[in-house]
């Protein structure tokens, strides 16, 4: 029986992201056939592997793209009573979101169990590109565009941007996913975002998904997000 990597389980397993299943280990809370693990650690799909005294039970990969409406906030567990993304999902496996969508913003956000994926998603190293249409409080000039392309200085960072625009709609495609990200880039150069909506994450497309339902990810898909 070939051994893996603890925290390559504990992710494919769908318990959380590969490095959040990392810091799971470091605290102490995975177990392997009775044993504290640690990093480091390998083991095999006849091992006893548990966490927070559960055992864990491999489960299918399952990938669903939502097209998220306003007012749901992006999280697994109940905030302050506001209406969570997890109330749109109608699958029986336990999947979370990869990145994040803000309360006001509506569009394409991803679920999983796969950590891989998930890892690969979020992680800065690959740039996953992320397209928005943002409806600007004003027209968006020529020289504001080319700012954006070549590139606006955000907390000590530059982030550089495509952008079509046709009067006060932009569609613009970064590689960044800070949070309030579309938001302040528009901000420095002196434009409000009145809406905004993702249509895109990397080859995946929104289209024609209705408002507050989900689809499942293909097989060529999630090929196409792995290799992208």
């Amino acid at each position: 029986m070939n051994k893996e990597r603890l925290q390559k389980i504990l992710a494919k397993a769908g318990i959380a992201s590969r490095r959040a299943c990392e810091k799971i280990i470091e605290e102490g809370r995975v177990r392997v056939n009775g044993s504290v693990a640690k990093i480091g650690d390998s083991a095999t799909a006849e091992d006893v592997i548990t966490v927070d005294g559960k055992r864990i039970k491999p489960e299918k990969p399952v990938t669903l793209a939502l097209n998220k409406p306003k007012g749901y906030v992006t999280t697994v567990k109940e905030k302050h009573g506001m209406r969570t993304v997890m109330e749109l999902i109608p699958v029986k496996e336990r999947v979370y979101p990869i990145g994040r969508l803000d309360k006001d913003t509506q569009g394409l956000l991803l679920f999983t169990n796969d950590g891989n994926l998930a890892n690969k998603l979020m992680h800065p190293r690959y740039g996953v590109e992320k397209t928005y249409v943002a409806k600007l409080d004003k027209q968006l000039q020529k020289k504001e565009k080319k700012k954006l392309k070549e590139g606006i200085l955000v907390e000590g960072r530059k982030v550089k941007a495509r952008v079509r625009a046709e009067n006060n709609i932009a569609t613009i495609t970064i590689h960044e996913g800070r949070k309030h990200i579309v938001k302040r880039l528009f901000a420095k150069i002196g434009y409000k975002v009145k809406n905004l909506k993702r249509i895109a994450i990397g080859p995946i497309k929104l289209k024609n998904l209705p408002l507050g339902k989900t689809r499942r990810l293909t097989e060529q898909e999630i090929k196409s997000l792995l290799a992208d």
